[in-house]
C-alpha cells in the first residue's frame, strides 16, 4: 500500500526545508551551475554542499551532468522554480501584513511616560 499523498507532500516540503537546498534550487531556478560557481554563491564547506546536493538528487529535484572533472546541476523539473516563485509571493504578503500590524500597533501605543528618577 502506497503513502498517502499527504504524507508523501509533507516529505517533499521536509526535503525543502533547509537554507542551503532553497538557496540552491533558487540558483538553478536562473540557470545551470556548476558545483564550484554554487560553492562561491551558498557559502558552505564543499562537503556540506555535496551533501545537500544528495539530498536533492535524491528527491529527483536536479540533476547533474558531468564535463571533463566538473559537475554541472540543473532543475529536474522548471516547476520548482514557479514553486519558489509562490513561496516568494507568498512570504511577501505575510510580511506586509506583519508590518502593518506593526504599524498598528506602534501607532496605538501610548506616549512612554517621563523616566521616574533614581534615588541614591
Amino acid at each position: 500500500m502506497s503513502a498517502p499523498l499527504y504524507q508523501l507532500k509533507a516529505e517533499f516540503f521536509k526535503t525543502l526545508g533547509h537554507p542551503v537546498r532553497i538557496r540552491v534550487l533558487e540558483l538553478l531556478s536562473e540557470r545551470e551551475h556548476a558545483v564550484s560557481e554554487m560553492l562561491t554563491e551558498v557559502g558552505v564547506e564543499a562537503a556540506h554542499l555535496s551533501q545537500q546536493l544528495a539530498v536533492l538528487r535524491r528527491a529527483n529535484l536536479v540533476v547533474p551532468r558531468r564535463e571533463g572533472s566538473a559537475v554541472h546541476y540543473s532543475l529536474a523539473n522548471p516547476q520548482v522554480a514557479e514553486l519558489l516563485r509562490v513561496a516568494r509571493t507568498i512570504l511577501s504578503g505575510v510580511l506586509a501584513g506583519q508590518a502593518e500590524l506593526l504599524a498598528d500597533l506602534q501607532a496605538d501605543e501610548p506616549e512612554t511616560a517621563p523616566r521616574q528618577r533614581r534615588s541614591s
